[in-house]
């Protein structure tokens, strides 16, 4: 089901929109200030992005100054961001801030993370968060040097030693009875 998604993301068009723009023909760069580019549900945007060029067959980006990225699996947000564009769509994206974060949403839960870099590759459906790597489910933390998170699985490896905090769960607390007003019998008349 992911390579069908894969493949129809990459007919799908590139728009590119900037505030302004800078194209340095004699020596391949492209300079874009508040550009947002959109690919279907995929979305972009940064204050200020620089490129070798419009071709996203084979081209590497560079974004800068709040950098949010909504992909197919999660969303990204950080300070800088490089990311690979291979065949008419986004290969990966390396993200880095104080700190860069990942958020992915799976049914009524809600998994995010945080770390100095964040390694995010669609095809594997992989973010790999480094530098004071932090991860929670929402109830369940891990921390650790490196963590690798898959998107489809949601199931974290880690190589390295972790620290795991593991918080107890509301107790469910169940409703009030409600009070019924005692009534006499009727008396048979």
């Amino acid at each position: 089901a992911c390579a069908a998604i894969a493949q129809d993301r990459n007919r799908l068009p590139i728009t590119v929109e900037a505030r302004s723009t800078d194209f340095d023909y004699q020596n391949s760069v492209l300079v874009f200030n508040d550009v947002t580019i959109v690919q279907g549900a995929v979305r972009i945007t940064a204050e200020r992005a620089q490129a070798s060029g419009l071709d996203f067959e084979d081209s590497g980006w560079e974004f800068s100054g709040s950098v949010r990225m909504k992909l197919t699996d999660g969303e990204l947000a950080s300070d800088t961001a490089r990311v690979r564009f291979s065949k008419g769509e986004i290969q990966s994206a390396t993200v880095t801030g104080a700190p860069a974060t990942f958020e992915q949403r799976h049914e009524a839960q809600l998994a995010q993370g945080r770390g100095n870099r964040i390694d995010y590759d669609l095809d594997r459906g992989t973010v790999e968060l480094a530098g004071d790597a932090w991860l929670s489910d929402g109830h369940n933390e891990i921390t650790g040097t490196t963590l690798v998170y898959s998107t489809g699985t949601q199931r974290v490896i880690s190589q390295e030693q972790v620290v795991i905090t593991i918080k107890p769960r509301e107790p469910e607390i169940a409703p009030a009875p409600v009070a019924v007003p005692a009534t006499e019998p009727k008396k048979p008349e």
